[in-house]
């Protein structure tokens, strides 16, 4: 066990930090899993919910406040974690608190934006404030292509990318469990490489917290879903996935280099890209125009079901992940176990939550009167 453990980049088998790592992502998970329909009781009883209209495919109201118990997962996995083995270097610990902190102020203006709406102009300029809070902290690009950057040009690339993979998670966040099941396997192939040096430590913690939420509210929302993030979650999402991709340790250089930091995400990227050109050309805001242009509309109206568009997403997301760790010089071995980590926990979660709709289905047969809670 202790050489396979080797094999697979963790250098010291018998200490306690991935274990640490481990449980943090078990903690996220079930907090996040167990948390998850509290929420949605009572979002449903205060009307936080999504109504149906021509645009959205929920035909009654769906709660939309699942972000909240992502962030509450998170946040809990990585106070458990960080008392069980206190980050010790004081830049790392700012860095850490920074990423939390931008990411609460995006969960906050989600949150808002989902029960009131909020103007375009206003959520871009949120989402400016938190990319140049990572800025300050000296989470940023420091290179591109192998070339050293200006740390003018790293500032506006690092803006540039944040809002970018913030805005580009949301946009894909429009049909049961795509988005979160792109931010479960982006945040385990992420973990998986960072996981390789000991310097990362803190963005593998913040990756594993966040891999952990991400699979417990898939539990509640893969077709049918019970809950959904909200534009809370997926600004979360995509706002600690952004800046967790440019956490190092000691301002050394840039986590992963441009172009494979880029394939990670490589998917959400080209489906926002295809979505801006076209808005253009219709000559149409691109940022506040509603519309059912995205891959997932498309693979829906080519006659896929919801179920299979969102597993074809995943597995194309997969791919890309498995590519961009390649491209990283990632073990082999590593990537396949990487591959059939998510794989099986991907399967598991989708399992028991179609164990849980098809118990319901049978007990409405039984006694139409009574819908257990699932």
């Amino acid at each position: 066990m202790s050489e396979f453990l080797k094999s697979i980049g963790i250098a010291n088998p018998s200490g306690s930090g991935w274990l640490i790592v481990v449980f943090t992502f078990v903690v996220a998970w079930v907090v996040t899993w167990r948390f998850m329909p509290r929420v949605r009781q009572f979002a449903l009883k205060v009307g936080w919910a999504d109504q149906p209209n021509a645009r959205r495919l929920n035909k009654e109201p769906l709660p939309n406040a699942g972000g909240l118990a992502i962030f509450a997962g998170v946040v809990a996995a990585l106070i458990v974690a960080t008392t069980l083995r206190p980050i010790l270097i004081q830049e790392v610990q700012v860095q850490v608190l920074a990423i939390l902190l931008g990411g609460a102020i995006l969960v906050l203006v989600g949150f808002v934006d989902d029960q009131f709406g909020l103007p375009p102009l206003f959520r871009l300029l949120v989402q400016l404030l938190a990319a140049l809070l990572l800025v300050a902290v000296d989470i940023r690009f420091h290179a591109a292509f192998g070339t050293a950057l200006d740390p003018f040009w790293g500032m506006v690339l690092t803006i540039v990318w944040v809002i970018g993979v913030t805005n580009a998670v949301n946009l894909m966040d429009g049909i049961d469990g795509l988005a979160g099941g792109i931010a479960f396997i982006t945040a385990m192939s992420l973990l998986a490489v960072s996981a390789q040096n000991p310097h990362w430590a803190a963005a593998t913690l913040v990756l594993a917290a966040l891999g952990g939420a991400a699979l417990g509210f898939l539990r509640h929302n893969f077709y049918p879903s019970r809950i959904i993030m909200g534009d809370a979650g997926a600004y979360f999402f995509g706002y600690v996935l952004a800046a967790t991709a440019l956490l190092g340790s000691l301002k050394v250089a840039t986590v992963f280099s441009l172009v494979p930091i880029a394939l990670f995400l490589l998917l959400p990227i080209l489906d926002t890209t295809q979505v801006f050109i076209r808005r253009l050309f219709r000559k149409q805001n691109p940022l506040s125009t509603p519309g059912k242009d995205h891959i997932h509309h498309q693979l829906l109206a080519r006659g896929f079901s919801q179920r299979r568009t969102t597993v074809i997403l995943w597995i194309a997301t997969l791919v890309l992940n498995l590519v961009a760790m390649w491209v990283q010089g990632v073990n082999p071995l590593v990537i396949g176990v990487t591959a059939t980590g998510i794989a099986s926990l991907l399967g598991f979660t989708v399992w028991r939550r179609l164990r849980a709709v098809w118990k319901e289905a049978a007990q409405v047969k039984v006694n139409p009167s009574q819908i257990p809670p699932v």
